[in-house]
């Protein structure tokens, strides 16, 4: 709906509004975003763009909402039909990937307790390795956290 408002403004208004939003920013690259745009208010203040230009550049934003609103339509219907499914596995996935995640790391834990505690000379080293597992972690823990909040979510929505 949005999208499809702005494109409808057309070009000059949208360069208003997202000019004096980028300006507001303190931010390097924002506030070189912002004169960028101002250049192009300038130009078409000047008529440097011409008008057959600037009809061209709002045909191409309103197609450009048009496939946006295509897209988040196939997106509300994979969420409509994920959440027909009657499959009880859909329901129980996002509790067995916590509890695999769970168990995974209190297995990894206990073993760098005790590799530790067995041999502190190899401290060093064994906490390195696992640093060097924090990727895997983050990604794990990540999916698990958007999970449970979008079960959250799926919760209230039903009440």
């Amino acid at each position: 709906m949005i999208p499809v408002l702005l494109a409808q403004i057309g070009l000059p208004l949208l360069l208003k509004f997202v000019g004096g939003a980028l300006a507001g920013i303190d931010n390097p690259t924002a506030k070189g975003a912002a004169e960028a745009v101002r250049e192009v208010q300038a130009a078409l203040d000047r008529k440097d763009i011409t008008p057959a230009q600037l009809a061209e550049a709002n045909r191409h934003l309103e197609r450009l909402t048009e496939l946006d609103s295509t897209v988040l339509a196939e997106i509300n219907a994979t969420f409509r039909t994920e959440l027909g499914v009657n499959d009880p596995y859909v329901r129980r996935w996002r509790p067995t990937f916590g509890y695999a995640m769970a168990l995974t790391w209190t297995v990894t834990m206990t073993a760098i307790a005790w590799a530790i505690i067995a041999d502190p000379a190899q401290a060093p080293s064994i906490i390195t390795a696992l640093v060097n597992t924090s990727p895997i972690w983050g990604i794990a823990l990540g999916v698990l956290g958007i999970s449970v909040v979008k079960r959250s979510q799926d919760k209230t929505l039903l009440k």
